[in-house]
């Protein structure tokens, strides 16, 4: 794999098409044109494509600059998240908001939640606990306000809302067999297989043994503690893994792993915001579930 582009030069690419000039970006950023220019130039050669048509009159995004230029800030945007992300679980002991999430939710879901958590009260710190579904379950009351599951299930004690809609799907490496199949896979071969799975009292592991209730379920080929490893196990093709939608997406569409169609298999479930039974959430704690609540409408 080539070298990645820097993220202040995919910045650089976005300022010009959004201001309209090398100057105004070259403002904007606070450094000279000519850097601008040789940045630019560095991210051409990087990409192999001509972004920038210079003329005499100025310099302006060429057509496939226009779309780099789109990609650049979905870029920039994940980096956000994912900087919102890591100061929630820095910031610890002196945030304002404790909460705790499961992996999957922690990873996909909510950085973006955050982030707009931050618009809308920027004084707010949040501390973030990432744990399997089981563990966050635990950790509700006391400092913990608010916790996000992925179960198919809601824990005792505890007060749900539906948060987000996910779908696990069945993955293999793009040179296992099964990446090959025309006929879709059943429950009691799945069942059969032994698989890379993330461990027990993770939601992704309690949907799957939900999903193959009655039938005898051959021992895992590996147990790994997260979406990440699974992946990479999959994709060294050691066996076919069972992963959420939204932690394969980027997989899927760029071929490292190939998703395995199923038939009879309910692999559907929801992912939810849960707090202590008796307990009215205030302050950021609701307005961060307002928040997740509002992203799920817009996703029906």
């Amino acid at each position: 794999m080539s070298e990645l582009p820097d993220l202040e030069s995919l910045r650089l690419l976005v300022d010009v098409e959004r201001l309209g000039s090398l100057g105004q970006a070259a403002r904007a950023a606070g450094i000279a044109q000519p850097s601008v220019s040789k940045r630019i130039s560095l991210l051409e050669r990087r990409l192999g494509l001509p972004l920038l048509e210079r003329t005499p009159r100025g310099s302006t995004l060429t057509p496939q600059g226009v779309m780099v230029s789109a990609w650049a800030a979905q870029v920039l945007a994940a980096a956000e998240e994912l900087m919102r992300g890591a100061a929630a679980v820095r910031h610890g002991r002196a945030a304002h908001l404790h909460i705790a999430a499961s992996m999957t939710v922690a990873e996909y879901l909510l950085p973006r939640w955050l982030g707009e958590l931050q618009d809308r009260e920027p004084q707010v710190q949040v501390g973030l606990d990432v744990q399997n579904s089981a563990e966050v379950a635990r950790l509700i009351g006391g400092k913990i306000e608010l916790g996000f599951v992925e179960g198919p299930s809601v824990p005792a004690g505890l007060v749900a809302r539906v948060v987000a809609t996910d779908r696990l799907v069945v993955v293999v490496a793009p040179g296992h067999p099964w990446a090959r199949r025309r006929t879709p896979l059943l429950a009691a071969e799945l069942a059969a297989t032994p698989l890379v799975v993330r461990e027990r009292g993770s939601g992704t592991r309690e949907t799957l043994d939900r999903a193959l209730t009655g039938h005898t379920v051959a021992p895992p080929r590996l147990e790994l503690g997260s979406n990440t490893a699974v992946k990479g196990a999959a994709r060294e093709g050691a066996a076919p893994a069972v992963l959420s939608g939204y932690a394969v997406e980027a997989e899927l569409a760029t071929g490292r792993l190939v998703e395995v169609p199923t038939k009879d298999i309910d692999l559907t479930r929801r992912l939810r915001a849960v707090w202590r039974h008796g307990r009215v959430l205030t302050g950021p704690a609701a307005t961060l579930l307002d928040i997740a609540l509002s992203a799920a409408r817009e996703r029906r």
